[in-house]
C-alpha cells in the first residue's frame, strides 16, 4: 500500500481579536461555536502577545477583528494572531475584517503618497491570511489590492429593512453625501423601491482632511425624508452639513444609514447637536458608552458575517447572500 488515507475531518475555529471581542462572540453563538481561548497581553514597552490555547493543526481557522480606535495596535494583532495560526498548522486561515483599516488611503491623490489599504492587505498575505472577509468597503477596488479570495459583505439590506418599517408610508429621498457615493445610493433606491435620488455637490480641500464645504443639494427633497447613505462616519462633518442643507431645501426630515460608526471626535456631539432625527449603523466597530446616542440606533451584523462564514467554512457561495451583487 503506497498511502495512508484519512477521513475528511474539517473544523471551523473562530479567534477573536481584543478590538471588539463581544461581536466575536455574537457571531459565535449564531454558528454554535466558541472563540478559541487565547492568552493576550501587551509587554511594558507595548509589543503585543497572542497564544492559542488549543491546538489549530488542520483546521478552518476564522479570526474576527474589529480596528476601532487604535487603528495600528488591533492591525498589529491581527497579524501576530494570523502568524501563530501559520505557524501552528491552521490549514486555511480567514481573516474577518468587519471595518477594513486604511481603506480611505486607497489611492494616490498626489506624489508621494503611500496607497496604505495595498499595504494592509499585503501585510495580511505576508503574515498567512488566505483569505479576506470584510463589509461595505470604502471602495470596491480595495479588493483586488489582496492577493486571494476576498468576500465583499453588504450591509444595505440589514438597514434598509429597518428604514422601510420605521419609515414606511412617508414619502423618501435617497441623498448621496457626495458624488463619490452616487452608485451606492442608487442601489439604495433600487432596494427602497425606486425613490427619488439627491447628492449633495461638494467640495474638499486634501490638505485638510476631515473638513468639507457643502455647496448645494441636486435632486428632489422639499417635504420628503430624506435618507443619507454612507459607507462610515468619522467626524460627522459631512453628513451634518449634508442635513443642514437638506433643511434648508425644504427637506421634512432627515435621517442618516450609515454601517461604520467610527465617530472620532468631535463626531458625537456634532451629531447630538444636529437636525438628524436617527443615524442607524450597524455594530461593526463598537459604540463606547459616551458614543451612545439616543438618536442613533445600531443593529447587529454578527449574523450577515456568521451566514458568510459557514457559506466559506461549507465551501458554498458567498455571492448568493446578496442576490448575485457580490
Amino acid at each position: 500500500m503506497g498511502s495512508i488515507v484519512a477521513e475528511n475531518r474539517k473544523s471551523l475555529m473562530l479567534f477573536s481579536g481584543q478590538g471588539f471581542p463581544q461581536l466575536a462572540d455574537e457571531i459565535g453563538q449564531v454558528l454554535g461555536v466558541a472563540p478559541t481561548p487565547s492568552d493576550s497581553y501587551e509587554f511594558a514597552n507595548g509589543e503585543l502577545f497572542v497564544r492559542f490555547k488549543e491546538s489549530v493543526r488542520g483546521s478552518d481557522a476564522f479570526v474576527v477583528q474589529s480596528v476601532t480606535e487604535g487603528v495600528n495596535r488591533w492591525v498589529m494583532e491581527t497579524l501576530i494572531m494570523v502568524d501563530a495560526l501559520k505557524r501552528g498548522s491552521a490549514k486555511r486561515i480567514t481573516v474577518v475584517l468587519p471595518f477594513y483599516p486604511y481603506s480611505r488611503q486607497d489611492k494616490k491623490h498626489r506624489g508621494r503618497e503611500p496607497i496604505s489599504a495595498r499595504l494592509v492587505a499585503d501585510l495580511l498575505k505576508t503574515a498567512g491570511a488566505n483569505r479576506i472577509l470584510t463589509v461595505d468597503l470604502h471602495t470596491a477596488q480595495i479588493q483586488g489590492f489582496f492577493d486571494g479570495p476576498v468576500d465583499h459583505l453588504f450591509a444595505m439590506d440589514i438597514l434598509a429593512e429597518y428604514v422601510e418599517k420605521k419609515f414606511a408610508g412617508r414619502p423618501m429621498t435617497v441623498v448621496a453625501p457626495d458624488s463619490g457615493r452616487v452608485r451606492v445610493a442608487e442601489r439604495w433606491t433600487d432596494r427602497l423601491g425606486g425613490c427619488p435620488l439627491a447628492f449633495i455637490h461638494k467640495t474638499r480641500d486634501p490638505m485638510k482632511p476631515n473638513q468639507v464645504v457643502a455647496n448645494r443639494v441636486v435632486g428632489e427633497v422639499e417635504g420628503r425624508v430624506c435618507l443619507i447613505v454612507d459607507d462610515m462616519i468619522d467626524t460627522g462633518g459631512t453628513i451634518a452639513k449634508a442635513a443642514d442643507i437638506l433643511f434648508d431645501e425644504g427637506a421634512a426630515d432627515v435621517i442618516v444609514a450609515s454601517t461604520h460608526a467610527l465617530l472620532s471626535d468631535p463626531a458625537t456631539e456634532r451629531l447630538k447637536n444636529s437636525r438628524i432625527s436617527e443615524v442607524v449603523v450597524t455594530n461593526t466597530l463598537p459604540l463606547t458608552p459616551e458614543k451612545q446616542l439616543d438618536k442613533i440606533t445600531v443593529l447587529s451584523i454578527a449574523p450577515l458575517l456568521a451566514r458568510a462564514i459557514r457559506e466559506v467554512f461549507d465551501d458554498g457561495s458567498v455571492t448568493t447572500l446578496f442576490g448575485g451583487l457580490s
